[in-house]
């Protein structure tokens, strides 16, 4: 589940319970989806790697 912080967008595992991955300072629309929506873990992987490389 993607969660809006205070500097922009987080991802929080419920199962973990605790916040995953990076800190999005913009909204990648396709990511949210994904994680709100239908939750694939080979989409979500591959468009975490590609905001990330994006990011530097």
């Amino acid at each position: 589940m993607a969660r809006g912080v205070p500097g922009g967008y987080r991802i929080w595992d419920n199962r973990a319970r605790r916040w995953w991955g990076d800190l999005y300072e913009l909204c990648p629309d396709d990511l949210l989806d994904e994680l709100n929506g239908g939750a694939n873990h080979e989409k979500i992987a591959a468009l975490l790697r590609r905001y990330r490389i994006l990011k530097r």
